[in-house]
């Protein structure tokens, strides 16, 4: 899907008119908190995967 530049135009325009310019900085570093911790908590999760994965894997002392 192609955004062309005056369909962003209408988009914009209409958000201005739904929600108010006053609002829209608020929304836009609600959105940006919002992303920061889904991306903290996705690389977390990440990190707790290979962290399980190392821990699944057998010593070589065992294997003797």
């Amino acid at each position: 899907m192609n955004l062309q530049g005056w369909q962003i135009v209408m988009i914009v325009v209409i958000a201005l008119l739904l929600f108010g310019a006053p609002k829209l900085p608020g929304m836009a570093r609600s959105l940006g908190q919002s992303m920061r911790i889904f991306k903290s908590e996705v690389r977390q999760m990440k990190d707790d995967d290979q962290n399980q994965d190392n821990n699944a894997l057998p010593d070589e002392k065992s294997l003797i």
